[in-house]
């Protein structure tokens, strides 16, 4: 649903696969989906759609699938704009009711605040499964970070911090552990254990 194209493939940390992009907004999306805990799965572009509409025959080409962890399906277009066109909005309303006939849903994934989007892209960089943290370090860091601890001294009570810092950027991936990503990171930033 935009016309800027950036095409590449973005490593789904959710699937282990990599998944085709052709938008900036289209990747900013896929990665946001993938740190998601809802999704269970991603796939690019998985199917087109046909239909008559008065001017003739319509195709569509959905940007992403998902599977959520409810088994839900999803079909989603991505796009960089706070506010659709008259023909995006037509289309979404004619792929919304085509999902909603087969039981997915349909999403419009549109602007992401840019803090936010900073935090999580700079997180992004440690969302392989290589930056988890072995067991004993992993319950170190849920340790340290047992109430809202600031990021640099939680690192400093865990270990070296040439190792801490990869482990504790995947756990903020990952979800293991949080903090407020809408707000600039810095190393005063308070952290914490997810509740169990």
């Amino acid at each position: 649903m935009g016309k800027r194209t950036a095409p590449g493939w973005w490593w789904s940390a959710t699937t282990g696969r990599l998944v085709h992009y052709g938008s900036g907004a289209m990747r900013l999306h896929l990665m946001l989906l993938d740190r998601d805990p809802r999704v269970s799965g991603l796939a690019s572009r998985p199917l087109e759609l046909r239909w008559r509409a008065p001017d003739g025959v319509r195709t569509h080409v959905p940007q992403v699938m998902l599977r959520l962890t409810d088994g839900q399906g999803v079909l989603a277009d991505c796009t960089a704009r706070g506010e659709l066109s008259q023909r995006q909005r037509s289309l979404a309303a004619v792929v919304g009711e085509v999902c909603a006939a087969v039981g997915w849903r349909y999403w419009v994934l549109g602007p992401v605040d840019p803090v936010y989007r900073r935090n999580v892209t700079w997180l992004a960089g440690y969302r392989h499964p290589r930056y988890q943290a072995e067991r004993q370090l992993a319950a170190a860091l849920r340790e340290s970070s047992a109430d809202r601890t600031p990021l640099w001294e939680g690192v400093h009570r865990t270990g070296d911090p040439v190792v801490v810092l990869p482990a504790l950027f995947h756990a903020l991936w990952a979800g293991q552990l949080s903090a407020d990503l809408g707000a600039p990171m810095h190393e005063r930033m308070p952290v914490w254990a997810r509740a169990a």
